[in-house]
């Protein structure tokens, strides 16, 4: 018997990176196959390859034992392969049976009018398969989450799926809601349909998968049956590469003052009573899986979203923020994962970006521009930086990520900021890059400096951490040392709910 989908020495870069070489996976019809790694690991790369949205750049993809090549999303669901992607792609505007069809919604009258009746139920007929008691007529953004996941799936049956992929499915649901999914895809499983399943959940593995296939650095690591494979030799799998490129640092117990409090903060789904205090001197690593709440948290903190209940101190004094501007004032820098779109103005020129933190003191009369000191500023920090420009007045989109990474840096360096939140530091610059961006987090450390740093890598949180908090599902699930902090006790808090206490024992 063929498998559903069989993928071969499949290889996909993109302009300076490597995302997948030499991968392998397999299908087969009936069956749950989990496919788990860390953040970066290729999976979501390889299912979007599958799917039609990514096209391969070498390798061999076999569906139903005949080769494919598909050109776009289309391609794939016309032979029955189905994602559902972990950030849902519904209209909220529209009802479940249009968004079910959206598309291809039956028509009458010579095709000038659309069919609600026959609409409505065919949307009915494919809700009934699932065994799902919803009203096709429901506008989804009335919805919960979980049945919303109910109508993506739908979608993607609605073309005749043979092949769905599930891309973090229960990343937003309860137990409840997730007992109800499981209960979808068993239904789909008793009907041949072949379920990828990709998730970062360890517990999630036992109860619904058949087999397990591991990836790494964009590398094909091993499949084994989920039934006699233990939680600890999956997680050995995940974290198994080497630190050889990374040499350690030699971190101490921060002993400067309390630089920021926080006390039981709630904000949203993802930042669930959350607390933590920052020394001066000190680099606090966030550690978790997507979707944890690392980067909720600096939001919250830095008032970029709302709080809906905590306390945070600076300096020991309580604080209210409210927005981007009371944590500036009170010295909170906070330089976001995503650099162009939240941390840079790209179609400005160096020098723009640097000051733009600070710009009042660089104003005559509250007017006009003082241009030589904010140049003067600029060459300050593109020499301290080491910031690779053939001028200040360059524009910044022309320039690598690395050195639009300083920039960002020295745009709060400018506001001298005490407290400063990192997240993804290093995402998308190369080796040498990063290298030069550990070592200035740990001069602005030795400074004096109080650093928050997001990662989503183990080896850079255990290079540059003197104390590591991990979360999971948007609360604090464990606190670590530098040297008692390893991948594996990362992982088991990233994934589990367990104390430091069950993960050491």
């Amino acid at each position: 018997m063929n498998p559903l989908i069989s993928v071969n020495s499949l290889c996909k870069s993109f302009p300076g990176v490597r995302a997948l070489h030499d991968v392998r996976f397999e299908l087969v019809a009936g069956e749950v196959h989990a496919l788990m790694g860390e953040n970066g690991a290729g999976k979501s790369t390889l299912m979007k390859i599958l799917a039609g949205v990514y096209t391969r750049d070498s390798g061999e993809i076999l569906f139903d034992g005949k080769p494919v090549d598909f050109q776009g999303p289309r391609d794939a669901q016309a032979v029955g392969i189905g994602i559902i992607h972990q950030e849902l792609q519904l209209m909220n505007h529209l009802s479940v049976a249009q968004n079910i069809f959206i598309g291809r919604e039956p028509r009458k009258g010579l095709g000038l009018f659309l069919d609600e009746d026959k609409l409505n139920e065919q949307a009915r007929q494919i809700l009934a398969r699932m065994h799902v008691n919803l009203d096709p007529r429901t506008m989804v953004g009335t919805l919960t989450v979980a049945s919303q996941q109910m109508v993506e799936i739908a979608k993607a049956l609605s073309f005749d799926s043979r092949v769905l992929i599930m891309d973090e499915p229960t990343s937003a649901l309860n137990e409840a809601e997730i007992a109800e999914l499981f209960r979808i895809i068993r239904k789909l499983k008793e009907r041949g349909v072949g379920v990828v399943y990709i998730s970062h959940k360890m517990d999630e593995l036992k109860q619904i998968t058949d087999r397990v296939t591991v990836m790494r650095d964009g590398e094909y690591v091993a499949t084994v049956p989920t039934e006699g494979t233990s939680v600890q030799t999956i997680i050995g799998m995940m974290v198994g590469r080497t630190l050889s490129d990374i040499t350690p640092v030699e971190n101490a117990p921060a002993k400067g003052e309390l630089a920021l409090e926080v006390r039981n903060l709630v904000a949203g789904p993802l930042v669930r009573d959350v607390s933590f205090e920052l020394r001066k001197g000190e680099i606090l690593g966030f550690a978790g899986l997507m979707g944890a709440g690392r980067t909720e948290v600096a939001r919250a903190v830095f008032g970029a979203d709302p709080v809906e209940s905590g306390e945070i101190l600076v300096k020991g004094v309580k604080a209210s923020i409210k927005k981007p501007s009371d944590a500036v004032k009170r010295g909170i820098g906070y330089l976001s994962e995503d650099r162009k779109r939240f941390g840079l103005a790209t179609g400005m020129d160096v020098e723009s970006n640097i000051v733009m933190s600070d710009l009042g003191k660089f104003l005559s009369f509250n007017m006009f521009l003082r241009r030589g000191q904010i140049r003067k500023r600029a060459q300050h920090f593109i020499k301290l930086l080491a910031i690779r420009t053939p001028s200040a007045t360059q524009q910044v989109r022309l320039l690598s990520g690395g050195n639009q990474q300083k920039i960002v840096i020295a745009k709060w360096l400018e506001r001298d900021c005490d407290v400063l939140f990192f997240d993804e530091p290093t995402r998308g610059i190369d080796v040498g890059a990063k290298s030069e961006i550990y070592k200035l987090l740990r001069s602005l450390a030795s400074q004096g400096k109080a650093i928050v740093m997001i990662s989503s890598e183990l080896p850079e949180v255990l290079r540059m951490s003197d104390r590591i908090v991990v979360m999971c599902e948007g609360r604090i699930t464990g606190e670590l040392s530098a040297s008692e902090a390893t991948q594996e006790r990362i992982m088991h808090l990233a994934t589990q709910r367990e104390s430091l206490e069950t993960v050491q024992a």
